[in-house]
């Protein structure tokens, strides 16, 4: 009877505990108080009237992948189911109008739903090199809302679940945003400077030099260690700003990371600076940091066997590699010629067992192809293939003069210090191996296609 009584009081105890846990509705979670579709509403407000709380608007700089592409900066002002919306993906910085929407799903989404500037990002046909065809820049046009930090809006792609965020815009920004676009001559490099470029870092303790090669379409660039046996590279998406560039990822010098890098109009270099003497610079070089004994392959006497490298206009007249001075030259060409007219291939052809090394120029309208006959030797201290001149040939292999419509582009490639010559890691419209010849005393630089 005793231990009943005991575990009849027990039951008495426990039972009046949660009666007066019930009661006390002051220590129930307002969580609990809401259906998950009542937290959604209030997000959904709540993520709507952050939107149109900004005077300004919005600016997210955008970068879709930082593996091959850049970024792009894209300003917004939204109001009512209303975005103003202004981008930097190219020329056209012109403000346009569109809808939005605020959906709900697993989570609250911001959805850009009729079309605007966001979308370029994600069509799949609008892709700006090979590599990315039918994936186009990678973007999206909703993202997820996953609330805010110190005034920006967070959210997560739809697709690749990437953190992007909105900061508040000023003014500025919308008045600035084509100073975006008057940045790229200098990110790809001015025709006055020099065609190479480096990045140096500085820990505060070591200089570092790497290779620095930059591609305008994808706004990506690639800095490989100049250093022997060194494994140490920068990717890195790139976008323009009205005072420079940002970085993504970031340069990584010591402990520090540097993202923000501010253009010199006095030495062209584009400078980021850290802490306790850590520094980053893009700058120009008169050489190839790292010079290849890719030319060795073109040399006579060598035992090297019959090679051919093509400039064809049709698919490589826009080829970002070839240089500001190698196309005014091409349209020099083009501009002596009939209107029916162009020059349609520049062709180098070496160790022909029949005919010897020569340059070939070819033209579509009806124009015969012209011949220049040459010698290949080599400056093996720099590493360049120098052409000599042995005679022109028209199309029935008579010997004629030097034709004045060819001069000044002929002269680049006959250039008494050589051209380098780079095999390159991308590709142009085919699988064809592309090769660069490029001056060593100017800034001329031509791309072909390699038939070997």
């Amino acid at each position: 009877m005793k231990l009943k009584n005991i575990l009849k009081y027990l039951f008495i105890a426990v039972l009046a505990m949660q009666l007066a846990s019930c009661d006390n509705k002051e220590d129930v979670d307002p969580i609990f108080d809401q259906t998950p579709t009542e937290r959604l509403n209030a997000q959904k407000k709540e993520l709507n009237d952050l939107l149109e709380s900004s005077e300004f608007g919005w600016k997210a700089v955008y970068f879709t992948d930082t593996t091959q592409l850049g970024g792009f900066t894209h300003l917004f002002k939204f109001k009512s189911g209303s975005v103003d919306m202004a981008s930097d993906f190219d020329n056209d910085t012109a403000i346009y109008k569109s809808e939005y929407g605020i959906e709900l799903g697993s989570t609250v989404s911001l959805v850009f739903t009729t079309k605007n500037k966001i979308h370029l990002l994600s069509d799949s046909n609008n892709f700006p090199v090979a590599s990315l065809r039918g994936k186009g820049y990678k973007g999206d046009f909703q993202f997820l809302y996953y609330g805010q930090d110190n005034g920006q809006i967070i959210f997560k792609t739809n697709r690749s679940f990437e953190e992007l965020r909105f900061v508040k815009a000023t003014a500025q920004d919308w008045t600035n945003l084509a100073l975006n676009r008057a940045m790229i001559p200098n990110v790809v490099g001015a025709s006055t400077r020099p065609l190479f470029r480096l990045l140096e870092t500085n820990d505060g303790a070591k200089i570092s030099q790497f290779d620095f090669n930059f591609t305008q379409p994808s706004r990506f660039a690639i800095a490989n260690s100049i250093e022997t046996g060194s494994s140490v590279s920068y990717n890195m998406g790139i976008a323009y700003t009205p005072t420079g560039i940002i970085v993504s990822p970031a340069v990584k010098v010591g402990t520090q990371k540097l993202s923000e890098f501010t253009y010199d109009a006095t030495t062209g270099n584009f400078n980021a600076t850290g802490t306790a003497g850590v520094t980053a610079s893009i700058k120009y070089s008169n050489k190839p940091l790292v010079l290849t004994d890719d030319y060795k392959i073109l040399i006579e006497g060598k035992g090297n066997p019959a090679t051919a490298f093509a400039y064809i206009a049709a698919n490589l007249a826009t080829a970002p590699s070839n240089s500001l001075l190698c196309n005014t030259l091409l349209n020099q060409v083009n501009a002596q010629l009939s209107s029916t007219q162009k020059l349609s291939r520049v062709q180098f052809t070496f160790n022909n067992p029949a005919f010897g090394s020569y340059i070939e120029y070819r033209f579509n309208g009806g124009k015969t192809t012209i011949y220049h006959n040459v010698t290949v030797t080599e400056d093996p201290v720099n590493k360049t293939m120098i052409l000599n001149h042995v005679s022109w040939e028209n199309n029935l292999g008579a010997i004629i003069a030097e034709p004045a419509l060819l001069k000044n582009i002929d002269k680049e490639l006959l250039d008494t210090k050589g051209l380098y010559v780079k095999r390159e890691l991308f590709k142009i419209a085919f699988s064809n191996t592309i090769y660069t010849f490029t001056s060593a005393s100017s800034n001329f630089r031509l791309t072909t296609y390699a038939f070997q």
